[in-house]
């Protein structure tokens, strides 16, 4: 696996409303939530990491200096999810041109780490399908690692629309991923005692 044919598109534009404080910014084992997916994604795809800031640019650029990631601050990130997915997109393509695929990844899924990004990048170099998903819950979702071959369509979503309009669209090129620790994410105080505390 050449780690320099890929990308990390870390989405973390958010406002965190449900939760209150700005969720990039918790701690967790002793690293704060964005710069333990950052970091992770530096080991698995080196410096082709971009992460996408909206509400709270300021405070995620302090928390990530010294790592050789691109931060892309998306504007618009109040429009939802798929303005932060084209603004990753479009920095990752103009930054590396021949990248080959790239994962997309967001801030609050604590336990998603280097071997999960290396397991997604090797299932779409052994599965032959252009879309590889992480599976949970009975659902696929985040991260994903979407071939380059995807990106014109990631670039059409439009408002809240994520990904997974993709995994349905797309349903014969996707394949999954078993990634039962994807469930747990962080949207609310109590979800992240219950990560602090390990219940």
């Amino acid at each position: 696996m050449a780690s320099d044919e890929y990308g990390i598109v870390i989405l973390a534009a958010g406002n965190s409303s449900r939760l209150g404080e700005p969720k990039q910014l918790l701690h967790f084992r002793g690293k704060t939530l964005i710069r333990h997916i950052t970091e992770a994604a530096l080991e698995a795809v080196e410096n082709h990491v971009i992460v996408v800031t909206g509400c709270n640019s300021e405070l995620i650029k302090t928390e990530l200096a010294g790592l050789p990631c691109l931060l892309a601050f998306n504007e618009n990130w109040q429009d939802g999810m798929s303005s932060s997915i084209k603004t990753g997109i479009s920095a990752l393509q103009t930054q590396h041109p021949d990248i080959k695929g790239t994962i997309l990844a967001v801030s609050d899924q604590p336990f998603v780490s280097y071997e999960t990004f290396h397991a997604l990048i090797c299932s779409f170099e052994e599965s032959g399908k252009g879309i590889i998903a992480s599976k949970y819950s009975g659902s696929l979702g985040t991260p994903a690692f979407f071939a380059a071959s995807y990106f014109p369509a990631l670039l059409q979503l439009t408002g809240a629309e994520g990904a997974k309009k993709l995994f349905m669209h797309y349903a014969d090129d996707v394949s999954a991923y078993a990634f039962p620790q994807g469930s747990i994410d962080i949207d609310t105080q109590e979800d992240y005692k219950r990560l602090i505390s390990g219940i």
